[in-house]
This record gives C-alpha cells, structure tokens and sequence, in this order.
C-alpha cells in the first residue's frame, strides 16, 4: 500500500483538483454540502487520497477490494459520485453514504436541526415555534430535549402526550411535572388502548433507563402510531421538574 503524506506538494495539489470535482458535482446534481464542514473535509482528503492510490476517487467511506485495476473493476467497488448515491441513498435519505453530498432540504433540516441542539444544551434561549414542532417528532429525546419542549409546551408552542411507562411505585417516587399518563408496561396493551384516538399526535414515552420505553415506542409502531418519541436515558436524563406522590 502506498503510504501518503498529505503535507506533500502532491497530495495538496490532488486534493485542490477534488475540490474542484466535489463542487462541479455539486454544480452539476444540484446537490450542496453537507452543514457539518469536517464530513466534508474528511471525504475530500479521502477521495483525493484514493485518486493518487488507485487512479480513481473511490468512495473512501468504504474498503476497496482488489490488487490489480482488473479486480478492483470487477468488484464494482464504489466510485464517487457512486450509483447506490444517486438512485437510492440521496432520493430516499437526501444524503450519500458518506455525507458530502446532501439535497438542499436536508441540509437545511440538518443545519436547523444543529442549531436546536445548541439551543437546548447551552440554555442560551428558548425554542421556537417551529423548532418545537421540529424538536418533538425526534425519536430518541435527551433529557434537556425533554425539557425544552415542556417549556415549550407549557408557552402553547407545541401538543404532545407525555407517557411514564415504568410501575405504579416507581411513578409514586419520582416522576416527571407534566407527565399526562401512567401505562405501565406490565399491562401495556391494555393501557395503550385508552390512547388510539391519539395514534396521529406527538407522544413521549419514558421509563427508569429508557431500554422499557423503547421496547414500548417499537410496539406502539407496531400499532399504529405514528409519532412517538423515546426519552433515550430515562428519567436519570432530566434536569427538570419531578415530584413524587
């Protein structure tokens, strides 16, 4: 294998020539970058580094199989702007497997959605109306997600149901202000019936660790709703309001 050093004068002016191509791609597809510069950065140094290895921009995201041109041809390895990118993963992800090359709608959702997370873990303000409706169809919430959105929710910004899924004398001890229901997993199925007039709106469901929620989020797909949220680390996770009865 050929060693790179990317200080050398030849590898900048190879990196400087993929530049080029990234944007002419761009350009060409009508794609954008990535918000996240480092993806960018990481894949242009890859790229420009598999051109000067085997001749062509291999997709850096993925091992390159074969010693010879001829077996790295017919092992179909992936050459970027690669075909699963163009007729599957961009039109059905609005990204490429290795993220440089994203649609305009993603990349503005992704780069609103950076600036939600910056919002909710600095507390440097609250969130928005359309960054609430945003924030809580997420589907795996962070305790400070969590309570930015019943902060939210109690301005009127945003609806949403708010499940504890844990027993009834672990909900005595501690539970979440602003917690709508008790559905213990014990008697699940039962419990969730009370809900299906509610299988189109906002629900959040969270237990002790967040392993029992997400057991129920799966199942609460399984029948039929259709926006349900998982507080990922449990009630341990939050920083808000808990009272006990």
């Amino acid at each position: 294998m050929q060693a790179i050093d990317m200080n050398s004068e030849e590898f900048q002016t190879e990196l400087k020539k993929t530049e080029k191509f990234v944007d002419k791609v761009y350009e060409s597809k009508g794609w954008v970058p990535n918000p996240i510069e480092d993806v960018n950065e990481g894949v242009t140094m890859g790229l420009a580094r598999n051109k000067l290895i085997y001749g062509k921009r291999f997709c850096p995201c993925f091992m390159v199989i074969g010693e010879t041109k001829e077996e790295q041809k017919a092992a179909d390895n992936r050459i970027c702007p690669c075909k699963p990118a163009i007729e599957k993963e961009i039109p059905e992800d609005g990204l490429c497997h290795c993220g440089i090359f994203c649609t305009p709608e993603y990349a503005a959702a992704q780069a609103k959605s950076e600036e939600i997370e910056e919002v909710v873990h600095a507390h440097s303000r609250g969130l928005t109306k359309d960054e609430a409706e945003m924030l809580v169809t997420k589907d795996q919430l962070d305790g400070d997600e969590l309570e930015a959105l019943m902060e939210a929710r109690d301005l009127g910004m945003v609806s949403f149901t708010l499940i504890d899924v844990r027993e009834q004398m672990e909900y005595n001890q501690a539970h979440i202000v602003g917690t709508d229901a008790l559905v213990s997993t014990s008697n699940f199925y039962a419990g969730i019936e009370e809900f299906k007039d509610k299988q189109s709106e906002a629900i959040i469901v969270y237990c002790l660790s967040g392993s029992r929620s997400y057991q129920v989020q799966q199942a609460m797909g399984t029948l039929g709703f259709k926006q349900v949220s998982n507080l990922a680390h449990g009630i341990g996770s939050f920083r808000g309001k808990t009272q006990s009865v």
